[in-house]
């Protein structure tokens, strides 16, 4: 039998499969539809300093081969997570021994640090600091796109954060390797990506954009082999780990991933489609591993490159 046990940034988890945030809720959601203790982690919905409503408007739009979504990061905030949703994820720790990721955006500098400092002193396992976050200071231009801008807000969470630091990375940022060494050189102990690319899509009957952004966030298997493409650049760029995610709907969807350098993977937009993704994708990666000789997974890792 294959075995999926995966170390990553000193947790053991069962598999290199994660529930990637927004998708998966905060894990009791998916408590009965999926064999938890199968899979790596979950990784929660996206949390800001300050509780938030999110956008107004549509929020999901369908594609032939992908989800649009303009969700707006609505969240109740990080204390009434760390006081009301953390000790479900907690117990679901405890009852499966998957590994718990608090997710982290920001409008400003202040508010990453604060966030962080506060998730830093409860009990959620790893950070994962999400960049792609609009920075109201410099004109809505978001943290991810330039390195600079990027490494500076790393750096900044990093002086407050002890726990394992994840930086979550946007796909548009000009340069993806720059990118990841800037935020290797910040303190980042891993890096995720990718998040949602920016599209747009027309009612017709309306005459005007579907959402009221007029552009949101596209993920899917559209995304996937584009994805694929900046988590080999991720993994050819830095020492620190990779996490691959982006239209991984199959177990050798994820495989891809492995093989490019990743070393875990997260499940998003298929958990909409297939609501046992997770343990799907997980349970293909061990029948694949089996049917081609692989006896641990680490084995897969790098192995195309």
């Amino acid at each position: 039998m294959a075995d999926l046990t995966t170390n990553l940034l000193g947790f053991a988890m069962h598999s290199p499969v994660i529930g990637a945030s927004g998708t998966v809720g905060y894990g009791p959601e998916y408590e009965d539809l999926v064999d938890l203790g199968k899979i790596g982690g979950i990784s929660g919905k996206g949390l800001t300093l300050h509780a938030q409503y999110g956008n107004e408007g549509a929020r999901l739009y369908e594609t032939p081969a992908g989800l649009m979504n303009s969700i707006g990061l609505q969240n109740p905030g990080v204390a009434h997570f760390i006081a009301h949703e953390l000790p479900e994820m907690l117990r679901l720790k405890q009852a499966y021994g998957i590994v718990t990721l608090a997710n982290l955006g920001g409008h400003s500098e202040e508010e990453y640090v604060e966030g962080a400092r506060l998730l830093d002193a409860s009990a959620v396992d790893m950070i994962e600091l999400n960049i792609s976050c609009p920075n109201v200071k410099k004109g809505g231009m978001a943290y991810g796109v330039k390195a600079a801008c990027a490494g500076a807000v790393v750096g900044m969470v990093r002086a407050v954060c002890h726990k394992p630091l994840i930086v979550k990375l946007s796909p548009q940022a000009e340069n993806i390797p720059d990118m990841c060494k800037a935020a290797e050189a910040a303190g980042a102990d891993a890096v995720s990506l990718t998040n949602t690319f920016q599209a747009c899509a027309i009612d017709l009957e309306a005459r005007r954009p579907v959402f009221n952004n007029i552009f949101a966030g596209l993920s899917g298997p559209a995304i996937r082999p584009i994805a694929l493409r900046m988590v080999w650049q991720a993994a050819g760029a830095v020492k620190i780990p990779v996490i691959g995610l982006g239209g991984i709907a199959s177990g050798e969807d994820a495989i891809e991933f492995l093989m490019a350098g990743a070393s875990a993977v997260q499940v998003g937009a298929a958990n909409f489609a297939n609501p046992r993704a997770l343990q799907t994708v997980t349970e293909e990666i061990g029948q694949w591993m089996d049917a081609h000789g692989v006896a641990h997974v680490a084995e897969l890792v790098g192995a195309a490159r």
